[in-house]
């Protein structure tokens, strides 16, 4: 969230001995870390100029330009060339003097061009950061700006020499996503009064507005449009505001505050609305009146519906979307919370709106922003929770601005349809938040804090408990410990003490993960390089290693969810996945090429322990178990968990091309061998203490004719090693000189 200090100051008294680097550490400390402090956009010398003189001159190259002369409050009139075509005579106009370094460390420098020696620059709005040209330079007059003088610093008026925060909010608190948040939150800090935007109510000025859920524009929640489950039911404010001046530009304070945020100056309605959104996080949305029905309706997308949204894009909706439609439900206008469509859009000769304030589930909005893969500001604050008390004062303010700016009338009746979330109340042991943070906090304090984050706190059980009624704002307080967190918080986390816990001495590594290292080890000193490979892979490539039908290796766990697609199964061997390895290696140029892995496979439920299974039946556990939150499970309900999912060994696998010798001085090399490998597979055996007889063997994926089985004396098979069957070797990509 990016914010101006100036604008910070309305609500908030900002501590003013402080730098803003210093101010942005505070912030800190109650959990909004520092992203970014801006300085100034513009520095060195931005004033006003008022052009004396214009003389356009037509140049070989077809293109007009103006060779001006400026009064910039100096003995002598200074010229500047310009190109744009809103240059006359007797305008105000934003001048940038040599040495002046403008937005994208552009400097400004007294240069020849067209023929005169420019001194200076006459600004726009996009080279000051402000916005779009919107048909040349600024001209103050049609900006509103009077009573400017030559000479006069332009900076402050503009906004341009203010600092700008950007600090990092965490997807649970959306409330700071605005500038009613970040005062709040600035308040906690100091100490110093709030005022918050929502209580100061514009409306005394131009009349009372009454809340109807019929008498306004008609507005309709179907019946799909509400999440039963959810404690956020959909609510809907409909505003309309009628004989807007559409000619009417936005003000100079709105415009500087709205890119300090990081946002693009459009039009005065769109503007309103983002300046809205930014001061009390609740996003709006404006509809041409006259484009619209005479009705609007929320519901669920239907099957094959599309929507073309405002950013161009035409797209195909999903079941799960909620809309925002007229026309009897016909026509979608809008993809609820996030965007909407171009048939409705306000355009620059708009003179009647409806404006749009609504509380939706953050869940479903958050699903259909991933879906479109479309995030915009809208959609960034609803996933992560609006305050659902306050749409309707948003709708409000919008409409005060328009009436006051644009000259607009605004109806003096709001629909509001569907009901407020019901409000949270927690009961908090008053020993709680000392037992858990190791802090002596005392009942008063404790309540002091709460109200501190605008909770209200009423005594429960005196000396005992607290019932706590959780702010509106704060849907991520749910519980004792969220209330705890908030104390601790509140209080300063510096009060909390730190002790050094001593780590308990190491008892060595146990027999299997010393025999892992020392297999490394040892693979490593023979030339390989070792590599972890993702354990997903397909029923294709078992074809492709030519492992039959039969073969245990192919009876592989399926993943519910995984992701990719085309890599469903668990690999149950490790070159399943660790071929990929050696030709991705290939591709990239290299020729000489040694991997392995040690690492885990999984074998299907049936290899599973007996014991282990009989203790997942016992105690009814299978693979969907799940436990209430801080409930820790018993040794015998653990060892069910445990026994719920498939059996997974460690293996070891290499594979290796090109050369085992390099070739130098002393030779031509030599190549990779069935026997190199062989020879390594006896000695891991041999590091595990196991004598094993190699014998021939036919096993895929090896050529039958080079491939040796490794067996224990007892006659179990642990191991083979060789060389990949060419078709292998052709199927995959690979050389036809590969071992493994």
């Amino acid at each position: 969230m990016r914010f101006s200090l100036e604008w910070l100051s309305d609500y908030v008294t900002v501590p003013e001995g402080d730098s803003p680097e210093e101010f942005a550490g505070k912030l800190a400390s109650i959990g909004l870390e520092e992203e970014d402090v801006i300085p100034p956009r513009v520095s060195g010398s931005l004033v006003v100029g008022e052009i004396v003189d214009c003389v356009a001159e037509k140049h070989s190259n077809g293109k007009t330009i103006n060779w001006c002369q400026v009064d910039v409050g100096e003995d002598e009139p200074r010229g500047i060339v310009c190109g744009a075509p809103n240059v006359r005579p007797g305008a105000f106009v934003v001048v940038a003097l040599p040495g002046a370094i403008l937005p994208g460390d552009f400097v400004i420098s007294a240069r020849k061009t067209y023929g005169h020696m420019s001194d200076g620059m006459i600004c726009s709005a996009k080279e000051l950061g402000l916005g779009d040209d919107h048909g040349g330079i600024i001209v103050l007059s049609d900006w509103g700006i009077e009573g400017v003088q030559p000479g006069q610093d332009m900076k402050p008026v503009l906004g341009l020499d203010s600092v700008i925060l950007d600090v990092n909010v965490t997807p649970d608190r959306g409330y700071q996503l605005s500038m009613r948040g970040i005062a709040r939150e600035t308040a906690l800090l100091t100490g110093e009064e709030f005022a918050d935007p929502v209580d100061a109510n514009p409306l005394d000025a131009i009349g009372h507005l009454s809340v109807t859920a019929s008498d306004g524009f008609p507005v309709r929640l179907q019946t799909d449009a509400q999440i039963h489950s959810s404690p956020w039911p959909t609510q809907f404010t409909a505003l309309r505001v009628n004989n807007i001046d559409p000619t009417a530009p936005t003000p100079v304070w709105m415009r500087r505050r709205l890119v300090a945020c990081g946002m693009r100056p459009v039009n005065l309605i769109v503007d309103i609305t983002n300046y809205v959104m930014l001061e009390l996080g609740q996003p709006l949305h404006a509809y041409d009146a006259e484009k619209l029905g005479a009705e609007i309706i929320v519901r669920r997308a239907r099957s094959g519906e599309v929507l073309t949204t405002l950013d161009g894009v035409k797209r195909k909706l999903f079941t799960e979307d909620l809309l925002i439609t007229d026309h009897g439900g016909d026509r979608v206008i809008g993809l609820a919370g996030v965007m909407g469509g171009d048939e409705t859009e306000v355009s620059g000769s708009t003179t009647e709106i409806v404006l749009e304030a609504a509380s939706f589930d953050p869940i479903s909005i958050a699903r259909t922003s991933r879906r479109h893969k479309l995030t915009t500001e809208a959609s960034r604050r609803f996933e992560r929770g609006v305050d659902p008390q306050i749409h309707t004062a948003a709708a409000a303010r919008a409409a005060h601005l328009l009436v006051s700016l644009a000259g607009g009338q605004m109806e003096k009746t709001a629909t509001v349809v569907g009901a407020p979330p019901a409000e949270t109340v927690i009961d908090l042991p008053v020993d709680a938040p000392s037992s858990r943070i190791g802090v002596d906090y005392s009942e008063a304090e404790i309540i002091s804090l709460l109200e501190r984050i605008g909770a209200t706190v009423d005594v429960h059980t005196a000396g005992t408990a607290l019932r706590v009624h959780v702010p509106s704002w704060r849907p991520d307080i749910t519980s004792v410990v969220d209330l705890v967190e908030e104390i601790a918080r509140a209080g300063g986390y510096d009060r909390i003490p730190s002790a050094s816990v001593a780590a308990p001495g190491s008892h060595g590594l146990n027999p299997g993960l010393a025999l892992r290292r020392r297999v490394s080890q040892m693979l490593a000193a023979r030339g390989f390089t070792e590599v972890l490979t993702y354990p997903f892979t397909s029923e294709a490539r078992s074809d492709e290693l030519r492992i039959p039908e039969a073969d245990p290796r192919r009876t592989a766990l399926r993943l519910a969810n995984p992701i990719s697609g085309t890599q469903p199964l668990l690999r149950t061997h490790l070159l399943a996945t660790l071929v990929d390895a050696v030709h991705r290696n290939l591709s990239r140029g290299f020729k000489d090429v040694a991997l392995f892995e040690v690492g885990m496979v999984a074998t299907p439920a049936e290899k599973n322990n007996g014991a282990q299974t009989k203790t997942a039946e016992k105690h009814g556990v299978d693979s969907g178990v799940r436990f209430d939150a801080g409930y820790f499970p018993s040794e015998e309900e653990l060892a069910a968990v445990f026994a719920s999912v498939p059996y997974q060994p460690w293996h070891c696998a290499g594979i290796a091309t090109g050369h085992a010798e390099l070739p130098g001085i002393w030779g031509s090399g030599r190549a990779f061998e069935a026997w190199d490998v062989i020879d390594i597979a006896d000695y891991i055996a041999s590091l595990g203490g196991i004598s094993v007889s190699v014998r021939n063997a036919e096993h895929a994926p090896f050529h039958p004719g080079r491939c040796a089985e490794l067996r224990t004396s007892s006659g179990t098979v642990i191991g083979y090693a060789g060389q990949l069957h060419p078709q292998v070797c052709e199927n995959l990509d690979l050389p036809h000189s590969v071992v493994a």
